[in-house]
């Protein structure tokens, strides 16, 4: 009988000349994962001792950046830690060089178009630029959508495993907000698999009546992309055999946005080796 060698994953290390800074590092682990941990799962990743970790643990969850499962026994990103993430998002440095590209964008196609980002499970409008046409569904930024019914959220959800969508989905309730929103589980695998095939997706109608909107993804190199681009208008304007003809449009835009987001991660990695 062969002997079998198992390899298990190096530890997570957990650096800082401070408390607070190890804190700090701590906190990038939790934010990197995409469901509740328990205390030992923690310490075995990190090797920190259990004892010390439970103490790191318990000064986050009562600054409200980490919070408790149901039962007591797990642990997860607090109200105060995604509050956080949602506002360096809508007021990061590289705002004005997207809003730059989105209103490009308008300006090619003529109508209004979004940047967006997953924010639990819901999708936040980052930034949107306004068609000057009269008639127009106003959106701010900050502004939060069903993941279910709108087209970025399709998006997103094509991007995840089947796990990490199961686990979004089995608590967020599949709302009708219009005769065509998907309301049904499997009904809403299907079409996420067909985003998944072609590329981008639709809303049509399915979260306002008379809206159509039509998504893409922004790509990244560093993993799961987290932004995504949309153009959306009045069914009158834009039909869903029109929006197709945008989608060239829409991935220029991407790409450029995706530029943007390279440029940033190079230029942190210049000044922290400097």
């Amino acid at each position: 009988m062969k002997s079998v060698t198992v390899f298990s994953p190096a530890p997570v290390e957990i650096n800082g000349d401070t408390p607070t800074l190890r804190l700090f590092a701590l906190l990038e682990v939790v934010a990197s994962k995409d469901q509740f941990f328990s205390l030992q799962n923690l310490a075995e990743e990190t090797s920190i001792p259990k004892p010390t970790l439970h103490r790191m643990l318990q000064q986050l969850e009562g600054a409200g950046l980490l919070e408790r499962s149901a039962d007591n026994r797990q642990y997860g990103t607090g109200v105060r830690l995604r509050k956080l993430a949602e506002n360096l998002l809508l007021n990061d440095t590289f705002h004005g060089a997207r809003h730059g590209v989105l209103r490009a964008l308008v300006n090619e196609v003529g109508e209004s178009c979004n940047l967006t980002a997953l924010s639990g499970s819901e999708v936040m409008y980052l930034d949107r630029v306004e068609t000057p046409a009269p008639l127009r569904f106003y959106l701010r930024s900050g502004s939060h959508v069903p993941v279910h019914c709108s087209a970025s959220g399709k998006v997103f959800l094509a991007s995840m495993t089947p796990a990490q969508r199961q686990r979004l989905l089995s608590n967020t309730p599949l709302e009708a907000f219009t005769p065509k929103t998907i309301t049904k589980m499997n009904a809403l695998e299907d079409e996420i698999k067909q985003v998944k095939r072609q590329g981008f997706a639709l809303d049509n109608e399915e979260f306002l009546p008379g809206l159509l909107c039509v998504a893409v993804l922004v790509p990244t190199s560093t993993g799961r992309s987290n932004l995504c681009i949309a153009v959306q208008a009045p069914i009158m304007r834009l039909g869903p055999e029109k929006a197709l003809q945008l989608l060239p449009a829409l991935h220029r835009a991407a790409n450029e946005l995706s530029r943007i987001g390279q440029g940033a991660i190079h230029n942190t990695s210049n000044s922290a080796s400097a």
